[in-house]
């Protein structure tokens, strides 16, 4: 048979310039978006940050750290409850106006999203042949959109730092043979109690070595704070560590964990802590073998995902701007539904599954559970089924990804960009 005609290049140009349009169209509408997701009335002016710089001038002054209070019309009562490694880093921050301090705790937020979306989605380009600068530019606008990323910057917390250390170790390093290979996970974990849970997908995974350093990063650490500040570390350690009514209501909606939706089943009571424990260890025994499955497969996205989302889900309190985990979900949904062969009907089905989960995900953790619906104190009991579900969405949804979050084989670190060596292959 003949060869057909090649286009004229008036149409290939045409084509072209009617793709760069639509582009640039949807990166605008995105933008556009973003405003009325921030807007003053969502927003929280920095509320968590004030807390820090408050703590560090109270600390400064001389008083305990950990004597440090402050009302909230929800909460009660609100105290500094980080470790002291993390007051460590937040003390020399006190010295600086408040408005110096907010613009490097934004800017910096806002450094670490771009690099760790680029490190979750350029994978995903490379391997499907995606347009790279479009791509990433609808990625980091999204992840700006969700819920999670608007009240990390809005509060003025430090979720992002813990972020860029768990995935530069465990995406880069790890996968690599890195010799600071969960350095980054022991320091994560150091500033706040959350990322040790990292630890524990180290060892699941068989990661001895890096699991070993990352706990001596984190005990390290944890006695250079202490050998600084002894008293204020014992009493951490020993007494506010396990007091739970320190960080706030486990019953209020923004605790997207077990242990909030039993509580709002059970609120003023609280939930028996048997059921909870239960409830908690099949999720982290389940979420942890999965995990291991995924980081011995070599897919290590999938692997740290499904441990984030047990980390979220066995934590006593876990508010939603803690919940980042979603995020690298989305990416592994909408990677593994381009991976699925669309040239059979299983395949499409498969695709179309896993696509639907994507789409889902992401407009749950955009419109989210506390941005848009203010529910102030949090009521008494959790009885209507549509409260139940908007109540502890953010809840319901990890324990559906838990089972569904599929398991890529063999996949490749992301490019280490600046560091010579070649990858190396999960065993």
């Amino acid at each position: 048979m003949p060869a057909e005609p090649a286009a004229p290049p008036a149409v290939v140009e045409g084509d072209r310039a009617a793709r760069t349009a639509r582009r640039v169209v949807t990166v605008l509408a995105l933008a556009a978006v973003l405003p009325a997701l921030y807007l003053p009335g969502r927003a929280h002016d920095f509320f968590d940050l004030k807390i820090y710089m408050r703590a560090m001038h109270w600390w400064a002054a001389g008083h305990p750290l950990y004597d440090y209070v402050q009302p909230d019309r929800v909460q009660g009562a609100l105290y500094f409850t980080y470790p002291p490694f993390a007051a460590l880093l937040l003390r020399p921050f006190a010295a600086l106006p408040l408005g110096a301090t907010v613009a490097v705790f934004t800017a910096l937020t806002l450094v670490g999203i771009v690099v760790t979306t680029r490190w979750l989605v350029d994978p995903v380009i490379t391997r499907h042949g995606l347009p790279r600068l479009f791509t990433l530019t609808v990625a980091v606008l999204l992840v700006l959109a969700v819920e999670s990323t608007r009240e990390t910057i809005t509060f003025g917390q430090i979720n992002m730092l813990l972020v860029v250390l768990i995935l530069a170790d465990l995406l880069i390093a790890v996968p690599r043979a890195r010799r600071w290979a969960g350095v980054g996970v022991g320091l994560a974990a150091a500033l706040k109690l959350f990322p040790a849970i990292f630890i524990g997908y180290l060892l699941v995974g068989r990661r001895w070595r890096a699991a070993a350093l990352a706990s001596l990063t984190a005990v390290t650490a944890t006695l250079l704070a202490a050998a600084v500040t002894p008293r204020d570390s014992w009493r951490f350690w020993t007494h506010e560590l396990w007091a739970t009514d320190r960080v706030g209501r486990t019953d209020y909606t923004g605790n997207q964990s077990l242990f909030g939706l039993l509580s709002r089943f059970t609120a003023p009571e609280p939930p028996p802590r048997p059921l909870w424990l239960l409830l908690a260890l099949l999720a982290a025994g389940y979420g942890l073998w999965r995990a291991g499955r995924a980081a011995r497969a070599g897919d290590a996205l999938t692997g740290l995902t499904l441990t984030g989302l047990v980390g979220a889900l066995i934590s006593p309190i876990t508010w939603t701007h803690h919940i980042y985990w979603f995020i690298p979900a989305v990416v592994v949904l909408v990677d593994a539904g381009l991976c699925a062969d669309p040239t059979t009907r299983a395949g499409r089905r498969q695709r179309a599954r896993r696509y639907a989960l994507a789409a889902a995900t992401t407009v749950v953790i955009g419109y989210g559970v506390v941005s848009f619906l203010d529910w102030g104190v949090a009521p008494t009991h959790t009885d209507d089924p549509a409260e139940f579900l908007l109540r502890n969405a953010y809840v319901l949804l990890a324990l559906a990804l838990l089972p569904t979050l599929p398991i890529r084989p063999d996949q490749p670190a992301p490019v280490d960009h600046g560091v010579a060596g070649p990858p190396v292959r999960t065993p």
